[in-house]
């Protein structure tokens, strides 16, 4: 009898590739995936520590599948519920003390483990597990070579962990340190990929252009050389990274940029702040000039590059005169999006432990950012109006005869095509801008695109 399991992803992309990658680990011991918690044999709460209140956000979930439990116990079932991620790998003691019917909590580095740790919850009942070590051996070994079909776009996951150790976050803790897998291995993975019939491909790490992979040859490839080789790939169309540090993006990724057709123009590369003083109290490791000279650098190879960003605003000690030299920075640099918050303290980090800013503050700083954020967005979107885009078409649309694709610049563009197009690259003209997505028109056939 099939069993189902639900796994429910919180946070990043790294944490979507990490579940894909569980859901085939267990589909061997007969679980097929399942849409709701509803009935499942095996719940997965895969979680992420980086936004507000993350750990009481999994804990209140919980309390609805603790009664999805018990409610399956009662008609003689059992359901196995595991708590993944960084919130288990932050607090794991935590998560066994407040939530007794959690059977297994684990971290983000041993989750190659789990059809071990589900044998021994489901022959000891009583029996639960915490699995939050840093293991010697690379999980990414211990993962199925077998995969289900991947979508168009897909993430290959090509580094872990980071070693910057920025006072706002949880990432080096929680995932470790540096990882970068060998390069023959992410090779083997993308042609895997595509023969399932991805066309897109974004490579993911915690400080993705970091990467320093174990060259073919024995030697040492660094992200450019990674992608120089997968854009040789029959079938592969797009290649996308994130996330990535301004401090690793070397004369080889610049030039990447400049040379790789492949290499989508649209790059996510945080700043974090634009105030020097506050960057020093990150630990950022940059200046806001290193920031500019890094971003003309990449103009310069690539004149469409579009750029995305991340912006903390009321970090301990934020001035009024800080935060206006952010308000500056993105003014003058421009993004396509970015992702702005409040800075919120994570437990054990050094920032945590400094005076706070009263929240109104924060609150009135993060209204003004995002005002401008959006009204830069806004027009970025607007200016591609009249334009023709090439669009990798996803997925069927709300409406019937509508497709939904990507622009180069991951902009949503809705457009009528049929449903043969999902897969392929189309020329679409651009008519009209949503709030966030845009409408188009195709102007060529499925002909054109097979040339």
């Amino acid at each position: 009898m099939t069993k189902r399991v639900f796994i429910k992803t919180y946070g990043c992309q790294m944490n979507v590739y990490d579940s894909a990658r569980m859901a085939e680990l267990v589909a061997p011991l007969g679980y097929s995936p399942s849409e709701t918690p509803d009935g499942a044999d095996l719940v997965i709460l895969n979680t992420c520590h980086i936004r507000e209140k993350a750990a009481e956000k999994v804990f209140s979930e919980l309390g609805g599948i603790r009664h999805l439990k018990n409610a399956k116990e009662k008609r003689g079932g059992k359901m196995i519920v595991a708590v993944a991620g960084c919130v288990a790998q932050a607090e794991g003691d935590q998560i066994l003390r407040r939530a007794p019917f959690v059977d297994m909590v684990f971290g983000p580095q041993t989750y190659h483990r789990l059809p071990e740790m589900i044998a021994r919850a489901a022959r000891a009942a009583g029996d639960r597990i915490l699995d939050t070590t840093f293991p010697a051996e690379a999980k990414f070994d211990y993962l199925p070579e077998t995969m289900g079909a991947p979508g168009v776009s897909a993430l290959l996951s090509i580094q872990e962990g980071c070693d910057k150790f920025c006072t706002f976050c949880v990432v080096p803790y929680t995932r470790g340190a540096e990882f970068s897998r060998p390069a023959a291995k992410v090779i083997a993975e993308a042609e895997r990929l595509v023969a399932a019939g991805a066309r897109e491909i974004t490579l993911l790490g915690q400080n993705v252009n970091a990467y320093h992979g174990l060259a073919p040859d024995c030697g040492e490839w660094r992200l450019a050389d990674l992608l120089r080789e997968l854009a040789r790939l029959p079938g592969l169309q797009r290649l996308r990274y994130t996330t990535s540090h301004p401090r690793d993006v070397d004369g080889g990724l610049i030039a990447a940029h400049r040379d790789i057709d492949a290499l989508m123009p649209f790059l996510h590369l945080p700043v974090q702040s634009g105030s020097d003083r506050v960057l020093a109290a990150m630990n950022r490791r940059h200046t806001a000039d290193d920031y500019r000279r890094t971003v003309a650098a990449l103009r310069g190879a690539r004149p469409d590059l579009a750029l995305s960003s991340d912006l903390i605003v009321g970090f301990p000690g934020e001035s009024e005169l800080d935060f206006r030299a952010t308000l500056d920075l993105v003014t003058e640099i421009g993004f396509a999006q970015a992702f702005s918050f409040k800075y919120s303290p994570r437990p054990g980090t050094p920032a945590a432990a400094e005076p706070q800013l009263p929240e109104p503050v924060k609150a009135e700083r993060l209204a003004e950012l995002q005002a401008l954020l959006q009204q830069q967005q806004r027009a970025f979107n607007v200016n591609s109006i009249g334009s023709v885009m090439p669009v990798l078409f996803e997925k069927p649309g709300r409406h019937e005869g509508q497709l939904v694709g990507r622009s180069p610049y991951m902009q949503p563009v809705h457009a009528d095509a049929a449903a043969e197009a999902i897969g392929k690259i189309l020329p679409v003209q651009i008519v009209g801008v949503r709030s966030n997505s845009l409408t188009g028109i195709t102007t060529g056939g499925l002909e054109e695109a097979a040339q």
